[in-house]
Formats: C-alpha cells, structure tokens, sequence
C-alpha cells in the first residue's frame, strides 16, 4: 500500500484563519427593505452575506472583525469593520464614501480580506472644505462621528454628518502604521489647514497721536472762569416746582480776574490764608496789648 501527500509542506496556520473572498458591491440605497439604513453612510462598516458569517466562525478569527478591501483594477485599497450579516449571497453593500476611495462603480468587484490592524494612538486630519471651521467644536464632532467606524486608513477621504451636513476628511496620517484600528483606543487628533483655505490679511494700522490743539487767549473771555454758587435747580420738600426757574447771570470779562502766584512757595509747605488783611494790634495805655479777636 502505498500513500503520498500532495504538498510537501503543511498550511501555515495563519493562511488557515485567513477570510478571502470576492463579492459584488453595491452603495447602502440599493440595499432592498423597508428599513431605513442612513446609518450605514455615516460610518466606516458594511454590511456582508450570511454565508460570510458561517465561514468566519469557522475560521476562529480574531475579533473586532477588521477587513481589507481592495479594487485589484484599480489597485487601491481600503480598511472596515463590518455592521451586520443581511445581505444577498455574493453581495455586499459599501457606505458611498468608500466606494469613491475605491473607484467602484455599481455591482464592481471587490476583494474582502481578514486583517488584524494594530490600535492607532495618532491620526491626523485635513478638511476638504473651509466649512469645516464654522463648526464651533470640531474635535468633539470628529469624536462622535468616529464611533461608527472601525478602523482609519492613510489617503482615504472619509465622510462624516453634522446638522444635516456632509464633512469630508483626508486621512493624512495614522500611527503607528498606515491602517489602524480605532476600537477602544485613545488616540490624539489634530487637523491640518482646510483645503482651499486663506489666512486672513491682517492691516497693522500705525496709531494716531492726539493732536494738541492750542487755545487762543483770545477766546478766554468767553470761558466762564469764576466760580458760580448755586447755580443749579432746586427741590421743595412737599415734591413742588418752584415757579421761578433760576437763570445764570452772565460774567463780564472785566470781572474776571487772574490768581497772583506765590513766588515764596517751598515744597512741603502749605499756607492757609485764613484773611488777607488781619487788624493791627493796638498798645493799652500801660503799655499792655489788647487783643482784637479776628472774624474768620
């Protein structure tokens, strides 16, 4: 008896737990039933056969289940997860976005693969358009967008819902590879400038020094330069006007008179003027004093 194995050497184990295989795609809004799946095109999943589901089970792949996409005509490639297993056998229903990425038209081929993707801790972003930036808080929209994907590659254009609005978003950079996996990670963001976006011209005006303006003395007299008392109107206690309104006495420019300064000031010292012609003392006739008491 005689017995000969075909290959000389066994499966690697990690060809065995290899999901492989191609289906025709289609964009969510083919997807027949009377339910509304909007939901699919907010996020980064797709939705697979049955059939895909009993062949993963048996292949016992790691989860999240992290697939590769890929458009051998056009050789380009893309990462997800998948949302559910409802679709027709050999179908598959991609979020629009993707198949931009892809360069897929309706019912294109698509090659499906099984991968394990490292966790990101890195990614950057950059707009495609400056409407992004009326967002008032773009880190924590991304954030909450981001909860509908699985996984992010470099050079894809993802698109993400806001107010009723479609955002679009170049993956500029993953770390610590090219396709990362975002489930259950802690991953910082940051954005780069929008596409097509201007830095504002900012005018430096140069300020303007107040200009002085000199007075003519001539016009001094016109300036009421005396002290006027009670010259405002006043109130009665039982809540009366008074029938008689005050009016201002209008000031001859003869009465104006202008202060003598004080040639003998020293600093530190104050001098009040209490009278300005105090009454001289007068001798008593026994030469005493007699002290006159000065009105203040």
């Amino acid at each position: 008896m005689f017995s000969f194995n075909m290959f000389d050497h066994p499966i690697p184990r990690a060809f065995q737990n290899r999901f492989s295989t191609q289906y025709r795609c289609y964009s969510v809004s083919m997807l027949a039933g009377p339910n509304d799946r909007s939901d699919v095109e907010k996020g980064g999943k797709i939705i697979m056969p049955p059939s895909a589901l009993d062949q993963l089970s048996r292949l016992n792949i790691t989860y999240p289940m992290l697939f590769k996409l890929t458009n051998k005509n056009s050789d380009r490639m893309t990462h997800c997860g998948v949302l559910e297993f409802v679709a027709d056998e050999g179908i598959c229903y991609l979020p629009h976005w993707m198949m931009q990425n892809l360069l897929l038209e309706e019912g294109g081929l698509v090659q499906v693969e099984s991968v394990n993707l490292m966790v990101a801790t890195y990614s950057k972003f950059q707009p495609q358009s400056p409407d992004f930036l009326d967002i008032t808080n773009p880190k924590a929209v991304l954030e909450n967008a981001l909860r509908n994907f699985a996984c992010l590659t470099t050079g894809d254009v993802i698109a993400i819902n806001y107010n009723e609005k479609i955002y679009e978003l170049r993956v500029m950079e993953t770390k610590p590879d090219k396709a990362v996996s975002i489930i259950e990670c802690d991953m910082n963001v940051d954005f780069d400038a929008p596409l097509g976006y201007k830095e504002p011209e900012r005018c430096y005006k140069a300020p303007e020094e107040p200009k002085e303006e000199e007075g003519d003395p001539s016009t001094w007299t016109d300036m009421d330069m005396r002290f006027r008392a009670f010259t405002g109107s006043g109130n009665r206690l039982d809540g009366k006007k008074k029938g008689i309104e005050p009016s201002p006495v209008p000031i001859d420019p003869s009465d104006i008179k202008r202060g003598i300064p004080n040639y003998e000031y020293k600093v530190g010292r104050i001098t009040f003027i209490r009278n300005s012609r105090p009454q001289p003392r007068k001798t008593t006739e026994d030469g005493g004093f007699r002290i006159h008491r000065l009105l203040w």
